[in-house]
């Protein structure tokens, strides 16, 4: 068992842990609390969509819990059961904040197009980044003066997930924002209970995409500590 592994990581697992129980328990919560406005996720999805003149983007279905997503790529606000079938403060929220990503993609929002740009290259370097990592230390090992070299790379490509995790943290606070907007200006959300109810699902939401940030970068701090250590017993 490595050590120096499990203090860069066991913390932010831990975070992750508590940051999911948190939004779930924030999402049930205020999926039991009626909006007054009596208002479903998918028809104030709809409304959304012809306020913000997003005529091209299309609701659909998916299946899960908090599954709720928008695609740039096909224009598609995907919305869970949950979600869609209930007339809740949770459910308004959710689909608010996706729609806001809906206004992003309108606007070519400059933090959501380097997100979308960098994807290719995150995939790459997620999956080859600890290849070159475990290849290069091997290569230290059985005496190669470049393995160290090797590893560095592989570093540098694995870093690509936090370099993710670091722009997606903006985008989503962003459309959290104009979520929040959107339910006021529209009326869909009434009074300070729901108010406060929107921001305590968007504001969970948000802690997990924190905890995913937190995460990435431990993952990459041990991986800079494995391959430096290495390069100093060479």
């Amino acid at each position: 068992m490595d050590i120096s592994y499990l203090l860069c990581m066991v913390p932010a697992f831990l975070l992750m842990l508590v940051t999911s129980w948190y939004v779930k328990s924030a999402y049930n919560r205020w999926l039991r609390v009626p909006v007054r406005s009596k208002v479903t996720g998918y028809q104030a999805a709809q409304h959304l969509i012809e306020r913000g003149g997003l005529q091209g983007v299309q609701i659909q279905g998916i299946r899960g819990n908090l599954t709720d997503n928008y695609d740039p790529r096909q224009k598609t606000l995907n919305l869970s059961q949950g979600v869609a079938q209930s007339a809740s403060v949770a459910s308004l929220a959710i689909a608010a904040h996706e729609l806001g990503h809906a206004l992003q993609d309108k606007e070519n929002y400059l933090p959501l197009r380097f997100r979308s740009a960098i994807v290719p290259v995150v995939s790459i370097g997620s999956n080859l980044g600890w290849i070159l990592i475990i290849g290069g230390l091997m290569l230290n090992y059985a005496g190669m003066a470049f393995g160290t070299d090797l590893a560095w790379v592989g570093v540098i490509a694995f870093s690509g997930g936090a370099v993710f995790a670091l722009a997606t943290l903006p985008v989503e606070l962003n459309a959290s924002k104009r979520a929040r907007a959107l339910l006021a200006d529209t009326g869909l959300i009434q009074g300070e209970d729901e108010q406060r109810g929107v921001s305590n699902v968007l504001n969970a939401a948000a802690l997990t995409y924190l905890a995913s940030l937190v995460a990435a970068f431990a993952q990459l701090l041990y991986y800079v500590s494995l391959v430096a250590g290495s390069g100093r017993r060479r």
